[in-house]
């Protein structure tokens, strides 16, 4: 910079400092997930997006939805969702995202997986954590309460460990990494936003990407991000995914109204990259297949992993644009695909026609 340049830094502290804010408008806030996302795409070298087959999935999405009617009402009709519209809903919807990652088995015998018997039905996966959470309210464990989740006025590990106890022998996966979060939770919601989910909530403004970010720069376990070719990118997984549930619950009203949902990005989990390979979207180097295809774990913040993830959010953002592209007077966005896809997984699933494994990482990212 030369003596006759002026200092821009200086000039915006003193800008701040006299209320000043130099004619410029507020910044729009960002969540860097989806630009992180082209920038994995751009630089993978192990999963690529067929661009054919992006656009078939795109029409096939599309027509799907259509005729099974499928919106973010559809969240709601699941059995297990909560389906009350209060504060209640919210901190249960808190902890159930809080606690949503790792679910995998590596038991071949499904009825020897982790399991949660609840009403005379037995739950895996997802449902699982759901079911535990019901569970444990109608055995007057208030565990959806913030103040019980702090460790010197809420409830002991044991209670937490009894909350999750399961059908099988084969426990919860990282169930010490899940009290650990609930603990953090609990300690920063009590300092940050007096212990109130609901507190938290409102400082977003009814912005959504604002909402991630308060949860990720205020609660490290939900600081989802990872360093890929040498620069930190970011996922933030289950914080959009918090967002995503408050909005389709609550329909986007009250507690659940967002006026910025196209900040959020599909959930980088292993379900939604197996779903876009078995659609032909994406495409696995040869080595990274027989690691998926041989249910080897992947490391957590490895390179393939992040690709796997980089590439499904932007895979799925140009299935998004696509539909816009063909169908310009309708309005989807990235979290209902997400919720599709997935819902379209676990049927494979059930009915046994996965065309490929999901990758396994342990996590507590997703």
């Amino acid at each position: 910079m030369s003596d006759s340049e002026p200092d821009e830094e200086l000039l915006e502290l003193l800008r701040k400092s006299l209320g000043i804010n130099g004619g410029k408008t507020n910044k729009v806030p960002d969540t860097k997930v989806l630009k992180d996302a082209e920038y994995i795409y751009d630089h993978s070298i192990d999963v690529a997006l067929d661009t054919h087959g992006t656009k078939a999935a795109a029409s096939t999405i599309w027509q799907l939805i259509q005729d099974k009617e499928y919106s973010f009402k559809t969240w709601s009709e699941h059995s297990l969702h909560p389906k009350s519209k209060d504060e209640s809903t919210v901190n249960f919807i808190f902890l159930m995202d809080l606690l949503n990652f790792c679910f995998w088995s590596e038991q071949s015998d499904h009825t020897q997986r982790f399991a949660v018997e609840y009403q005379g039905c037995r739950y895996t996966g997802y449902w699982s954590l759901v079911a535990a959470i019901h569970r444990a309210l109608e055995e007057d464990i208030l565990i959806t309460t913030p103040s019980s989740w702090v460790e010197d006025t809420g409830y002991s590990d044991e209670v937490w460990r009894h909350v999750f106890r399961s059908a099988t022998a084969e426990p919860i996966p990282l169930l010490d990494e899940r009290i650990r979060c609930i603990r953090e939770a609990g300690r920063i919601l009590a300092a940050d936003f007096e212990a109130s989910v609901l507190k938290l909530i409102s400082e977003a403004n009814h912005s959504a990407a604002t909402l991630v970010n308060l949860l990720v720069s205020h609660l490290p376990c939900f600081n989802d991000t990872a360093i890929f070719e040498s620069r930190p990118v970011h996922f933030h997984k289950r914080a959009q995914i918090f967002v995503a549930d408050l909005w389709a619950c609550f329909e986007d009203q009250s507690f659940g109204s967002f006026h910025d949902m196209d900040k959020i990005t599909m959930f980088a989990d292993y379900r939604i990259p197996q779903v876009l390979h078995s659609l032909g979207c994406l495409r696995y180097s040869p080595s990274l297949e027989n690691q998926v295809r041989s249910l080897k774990e992947i490391e957590s913040g490895c390179s393939w992993e992040v690709q796997l993830r980089g590439c499904s959010i932007w895979c799925v953002e140009l299935i998004r644009g696509e539909i816009a592209r063909r169908h310009p007077k309708t309005e989807i966005n990235a979290v209902l695909i997400d919720f599709f896809l997935y819902d379209s997984m676990k049927e494979k699933e059930l009915e046994g026609t996965e065309t490929i494994p999901h990758h396994r990482t342990r996590s507590v990212w997703y």
